[in-house]
Protein backbone atom coordinates (compact mmCIF):
# COMPACT_ATOMS: atom_id res chain seq x y z
CA UNK A 1 0.00 0.00 0.00
CA UNK A 2 1.43 3.55 -0.96
CA UNK A 3 0.84 6.68 0.84
CA UNK A 4 0.14 10.19 -0.39
CA UNK A 5 3.12 10.92 0.01
CA UNK A 6 4.72 8.18 -1.28
CA UNK A 7 2.38 8.57 -4.48
CA UNK A 8 3.34 12.06 -4.80
CA UNK A 9 7.48 11.28 -4.15
CA UNK A 10 7.75 8.61 -6.43
CA UNK A 11 5.52 9.93 -9.60
CA UNK A 12 7.75 13.26 -8.93
CA UNK A 13 10.76 11.36 -10.05
CA UNK A 14 8.82 9.45 -12.76
CA UNK A 15 7.24 12.70 -14.25
CA UNK A 16 10.72 14.05 -14.80
CA UNK A 17 12.52 10.73 -16.08
CA UNK A 18 9.81 10.48 -18.39
CA UNK A 19 8.76 14.21 -19.38
CA UNK A 20 11.25 16.71 -17.87
CA UNK A 21 9.94 19.84 -16.25
CA UNK A 22 6.43 21.09 -16.81
CA UNK A 23 3.67 23.33 -15.58
CA UNK A 24 1.36 22.77 -13.29
CA UNK A 25 -1.29 23.17 -15.89
CA UNK A 26 -0.39 20.24 -17.86
CA UNK A 27 -1.35 17.39 -15.08
CA UNK A 28 -4.02 19.90 -13.95
CA UNK A 29 -5.81 19.26 -17.50
CA UNK A 30 -4.92 15.20 -16.96
CA UNK A 31 -7.12 15.49 -13.91
CA UNK A 32 -9.95 16.70 -15.92
CA UNK A 33 -9.80 14.44 -18.87
CA UNK A 34 -9.30 11.25 -16.51
CA UNK A 35 -12.55 12.78 -14.55
CA UNK A 36 -14.31 12.96 -17.87
CA UNK A 37 -12.97 9.44 -18.35
CA UNK A 38 -14.48 8.28 -14.81
CA UNK A 39 -18.15 10.24 -15.85
CA UNK A 40 -18.03 8.30 -19.25
CA UNK A 41 -17.68 4.92 -17.76
CA UNK A 42 -19.92 5.58 -15.03
CA UNK A 43 -23.02 6.76 -17.16
CA UNK A 44 -22.43 4.08 -20.10
CA UNK A 45 -22.89 1.63 -16.47
CA UNK A 46 -25.73 3.33 -15.27
CA UNK A 47 -27.08 3.14 -19.16
CA UNK A 48 -26.54 -0.41 -19.16
CA UNK A 49 -24.80 0.47 -22.89
CA UNK A 50 -21.33 -0.62 -24.08
CA UNK A 51 -21.90 -3.98 -22.66
CA UNK A 52 -18.57 -5.07 -24.23
CA UNK A 53 -16.50 -2.54 -22.46
CA UNK A 54 -15.59 -3.23 -18.59
CA UNK A 55 -16.95 -0.18 -16.98
CA UNK A 56 -15.75 -1.15 -13.43
CA UNK A 57 -12.24 -1.37 -14.43
CA UNK A 58 -12.40 1.86 -16.66
CA UNK A 59 -14.04 3.69 -13.32
CA UNK A 60 -10.96 1.94 -11.47
CA UNK A 61 -8.50 3.33 -13.92
CA UNK A 62 -9.71 6.69 -13.69
CA UNK A 63 -9.41 7.25 -10.24
CA UNK A 64 -5.91 6.11 -9.84
CA UNK A 65 -5.21 7.98 -12.97
CA UNK A 66 -6.72 11.33 -11.42
CA UNK A 67 -4.80 10.47 -8.21
CA UNK A 68 -1.12 10.16 -10.30
CA UNK A 69 -1.96 13.48 -12.12
CA UNK A 70 -3.00 15.07 -8.99
CA UNK A 71 -0.23 14.01 -7.36
CA UNK A 72 1.97 15.73 -10.06
CA UNK A 73 -0.08 18.84 -10.46
CA UNK A 74 0.63 19.07 -6.45
CA UNK A 75 4.18 18.45 -7.04
CA UNK A 76 4.36 21.40 -9.37
CA UNK A 77 2.18 23.57 -7.37
CA UNK A 78 4.26 23.06 -4.14
CA UNK A 79 1.17 21.63 -2.49
CA UNK A 80 1.87 18.52 0.11
CA UNK A 81 -1.08 16.35 -1.49
CA UNK A 82 -1.20 14.13 1.94
CA UNK A 83 -1.09 17.14 3.82
CA UNK A 84 -4.04 18.63 2.41
CA UNK A 85 -5.72 15.81 1.97
CA UNK A 86 -5.68 15.37 5.98
CA UNK A 87 -6.15 19.04 6.44
CA UNK A 88 -9.30 19.03 4.27
CA UNK A 89 -10.17 15.59 5.56
CA UNK A 90 -10.61 16.91 9.08
CA UNK A 91 -12.82 19.78 8.27
CA UNK A 92 -15.39 17.85 6.09
CA UNK A 93 -15.62 15.34 8.74
CA UNK A 94 -16.81 17.84 11.52
CA UNK A 95 -19.82 18.99 9.07
CA UNK A 96 -23.55 17.43 9.75
CA UNK A 97 -25.61 18.51 6.96
CA UNK A 98 -28.32 15.96 8.96
CA UNK A 99 -28.18 18.72 11.69
CA UNK A 100 -27.13 21.63 9.93
CA UNK A 101 -28.70 21.52 6.29
CA UNK A 102 -27.88 25.13 5.64
CA UNK A 103 -24.04 25.06 6.67
CA UNK A 104 -23.37 22.20 7.90
CA UNK A 105 -22.09 23.66 11.42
Amino acid sequence: MVTLRQLQREQADWSVKNFGLHDGWEPLLGVAEEVGELCHAHLKAHQGIRTDENHKMAKVDAVGDILVYLADYCTQEGIDLEQAVSETWRKVQQRDWKRDPVSGE
